[in-house]
């Protein structure tokens, strides 16, 4: 009975010793899982930082991308969506230099290139199209250039030739432009793009461009240029300066009597802009005639006489008989004596004379240029003077009135004030309110760019660094130490020699068929019990005496 108990327990102990060696397998099996989780969590601290290479790409140009990548050897990813092709932030750089030596990417539109593969025999409608198709490509890729511009797209209507001026015909252009988020062209940089494609196009006026954002904007409205609605930028831009140098020069030459930010100025400035011609012509009050120049004279003079020949207008009286003669009268004048007849001739004479003087004119043309100042106004604002004592203590006083008179009048000459123009200047004593000078606040370094990225990647190695260490502390090492430490069997429980003895037996039969490790394993077993029960010990050396004996 005590044999088939001892049979009974030694199965029981060799049945944990096989779950037992089946325990050590499923922890070699998670040690393994956990060296594999260690290996990702280290690539994936490993792993480079990807940055856009390029976007919104044609699909031709994509893949002409993609290959010249692929023959660098340089790695890519596609962003969500496929809108984008990431690369290493240390290849971006220089990846686009070189895609850029191949002529990549194309921008999906072609330029006189298409003319490099004319085929031989193409009719003159084809070349015409060619032609036309290649210089909307050009204005494209000229017009993407600008920073604001995303994607252009233009459209040229160019009418056929004629022989006869009336039928001619003007070109015509039409932009369509996609902008970049939040990005906008102001007046000056759209009347550039437009002056760009009518200088391209033969015979193309600026009136026939039209330019149209992707929201269907009209932005090349010009109905309001010539109107006070559209203000030029540049106007703006010249006035925003005169008034910054004017207030420069001011505060440059008050700044030295008062110290630096003790002087604040303003300046406002009425501009100009119109440009007017004038000519007048100026006659004096007439002056005396020998005071005069004489230009031209010219005189005429004509003497006529009466003859007593009948004459008259025929008809009846013309032929009736003569009159009865009547006595002559008679003449006392000897010298007039003719022969007792008296003869009178009636003699008229007329004389003209015209006389012309120079005028006294005076001709004027006036040209006024155009951005003439009209008027400036300026205001100062002068701090108090301070001062230090003999003690050390600070004092601020107001400015004296020759202080004032020296000020307004250095402040004139700088502003360059005219009085006839109706200039102002206007200069006041006052105490700052803050008088330390106004220091930007510099980024501190942790918010710098460079600096988040670079904590960013030593987070992420730090980060791996730290989950593999955890995970060899509290998974790997007891994993390990387990597998490496032999197994224990199951103890008899006390009081149960004959099992002990049967165990031994068995286990030293195994011992010298398996070799030292069923020994050692033995021994530890031994030392185990000996340590656990001593008195069990010694009870299987009695009975071993016993049964010897």
């Amino acid at each position: 009975m005590a044999a088939n108990e001892a049979t009974l327990n030694t199965g029981e102990l060799m049945a944990s010793g096989k779950s037992l060696m089946g325990g050590k397998l499923v922890l070699a099996i998670g040690a393994a899982a956990v060296i594999a989780f260690m290996a990702v969590v280290w690539l994936w601290s490993q792993q480079p930082d990807y940055r856009v290479l390029f976007s919104n790409y044609s699909d031709k140009d994509g893949g002409s991308v993609v290959a010249a990548l692929e023959q660098m050897n340089i790695p890519f990813k596609f962003s969500e969506g496929g809108s984008a092709i990431l690369v290493p932030s240390q290849f971006v750089h220089e990846a686009r230099l070189k895609l850029a030596s191949q002529g990549l990417p194309k921008g999906g539109n072609v330029g006189f290139e298409l003319l490099e593969n004319q085929k031989f025999g193409v009719s003159q409608f084809v070349e015409q199209v060619n032609f036309q198709r290649a210089l909307e490509g050009e204005l494209e890729r000229s017009i993407q250039s600008v920073d604001a511009i995303q994607v252009a797209r233009v459209h040229l209507a160019i009418p056929k030739s004629s022989v006869f001026t009336r039928d001619q015909k003007k070109p015509t252009a039409s932009v369509l432009i996609n902008l970049h988020a939040g990005r906008s062209l102001d007046q000056r940089q759209v009347s550039a793009i437009v002056h760009l494609v009518a200088s391209s196009v033969p015979d193309l006026p600026v009136a026939n461009v039209t330019i149209v954002d992707q929201n269907g904007s009209l932005l090349s409205d010009t109905s309001k240029q010539n109107g006070m609605d559209n203000l030029d930028p540049s106007k703006l831009k010249y006035i925003e300066e005169l008034q910054r140098n004017i207030i420069k020069r001011v505060e440059s030459i008050i700044t030295p009597l008062v110290g630096a930010n003790n002087v604040r100025a303003e300046a406002s400035a009425e501009v100009d802009f119109s440009s007017t011609e004038q000519a007048a012509e100026i006659y004096k009050p007439n002056q005396a005639p020998d005071a005069t120049t004489v230009r031209s004279m010219q005189s005429s003079e004509s003497t006529s006489s009466t003859s007593t020949t009948a004459a008259g207008v025929p008809g009846a009286l013309s032929n009736q008989p003569p009159v009865p003669a009547t006595a002559p009268l008679v003449n006392d004048d000897p010298a007039a004596d003719t022969g007792g007849t008296t003869v009178t001739t009636p003699v008229s004479s007329q004389r003209n004379v015209t006389t012309n003087y120079e005028v006294d004119k005076t001709v004027r043309y006036v040209q006024q240029p155009m951005g003439g100042i009209k008027r400036l106004t300026v205001a100062v604002v002068v701090n108090n003077i301070t001062t230090t004592d003999k003690d050390g203590k600070v004092i601020s006083r107001p400015l004296t009135d020759d202080e004032k008179t020296q000020i307004n009048d250095l402040a004139k000459q700088a502003m360059g004030f005219n009085a006839e123009r109706g200039d102002s200047l206007t200069v006041v004593n006052s105490s700052f309110a803050g008088v330390e000078q106004q220091v930007l606040p510099e980024i501190p370094l942790w918010k710098q760019p460079a600096v988040i990225d670079m904590a960013k990647e030593a987070g992420k190695f730090l980060l791996g660094i730290i989950i593999i260490f955890l995970l060899y502390l509290r998974l790997l090492k007891p994993m390990v130490r387990t597998l490496t430490t032999p197994a224990t069997p199951m103890l008899p429980k006390p009081g149960d020699e004959d099992t002990v003895v049967a165990l031994s037996n068995n286990q030293a039969v195994t011992a010298r068929g398996a070799g030292p490790r069923g020994y050692e394993e033995n021994l530890q077993v031994s030392k185990q019990i000996a340590k656990e029960n001593p008195k069990l010990v010694a009870n299987v050396v009695t009975s071993w005496v016993s049964n010897n004996g």
